[in-house]
């Protein structure tokens, strides 16, 4: 796969303005963050950690409250938003010294993507919106946060994992590949109840992204998966079409997680794309 081969994945945390955040990372070279998908964390990422290409450093972060970085509030007491996600990844990004990277997300990872660009973007030397949209909810996607908000408040992670794995993972991954089903789950069970919610509210009220699109300049990788409900193929096409260097790619086999149901189309889409535009 263009000069991958199997790397160590290294576990890391650092202290930046208060808030400790931890991220996955392997490989040497030229950064690319990968952000998480909801309700997951940065494992989701490791079949893309296991194998970067040559010349490159993937950093894998988890937000606020999922996997290993700690959950807080802010100094006001409100929970974070979208714009605060973002601005934590800026604050690892200088904490490595790191001026500019290739950046990009799947879903909720997606949304924060989106966010970075409109607070900083001279940061991005590339871009990755894989299974999102640029659009704000619907009414009935809004409806259908509340419903997960108490399905969470009485049943835990554990109930949103069950809610949700319809959505993440094919009809045929969930019926033929349960080793995919109980890892998914697993990532999702791990994660704190108030991050959880959190992010729930965060997604509710983010901002439409959709005149942004235009004014991405850098080389972009838009990848979905051809099963995905959630955000279905005509939203990544609509996001090729509107994203002047941009690239579609739609990954055979795969629903909303597209990295973890079909982890060597992506990482081969996602190879491709970082050795041919970049």
């Amino acid at each position: 796969m263009n000069g991958a081969r199997e790397t160590t994945i290294k576990e890391r945390s650092i202290e930046t303005s208060g808030q400790r955040i931890a991220w996955l990372e392997s490989g040497a070279g030229w950064p690319v963050i990968l952000l998480h998908a909801f309700p997951m964390n940065a494992d989701m990422w490791r079949p893309q950690l296991a194998a970067v290409p040559d010349g490159w450093r993937f950093i894998a972060p988890d937000l606020r409250g999922f996997g290993q970085t700690p959950f807080s509030n802010q100094a006001d007491g409100k929970r974070p938003a979208l714009d605060d996600y973002a601005s934590d990844v800026g604050c690892l990004m200088d904490a490595l010294e790191l001026d500019s990277a290739i950046i990009g997300g799947l879903s909720m990872g997606g949304y924060v993507t989106f966010a970075m660009f409109r607070q900083a973007p001279p940061r991005f030397s590339g871009m990755i919106l894989a299974d999102t949209r640029p659009q704000p909810d619907t009414r009935q996607a809004r409806e259908g946060r509340l419903r997960l908000r108490e399905v969470l408040a009485h049943e835990g992670p554990t109930g949103v994992a069950e809610q949700m794995l319809p959505k993440l993972l094919s009809e045929r991954t969930r019926r033929e590949r349960p080793d995919i089903v109980d890892h998914t789950r697993r990532i999702a069970v791990s994660n704190q109840s108030r991050a959880i919610d959190a992010a729930i509210i965060a997604m509710m009220d983010r901002q439409d992204s959709t005149r942004d699109l235009a004014r991405i300049s850098c080389a972009t990788l838009v990848i979905a998966g051809a099963d995905d409900s959630v955000t279905p193929v005509a939203d990544a096409e609509s996001m090729h079409l509107a994203i002047p260097r941009s690239i579609l790619t739609i990954i055979p086999g795969a629903a909303h997680l597209s990295n973890v149901e079909q982890p060597d189309a992506f990482s081969k889409a996602l190879s491709d794309f970082l050795v041919a535009h970049l």
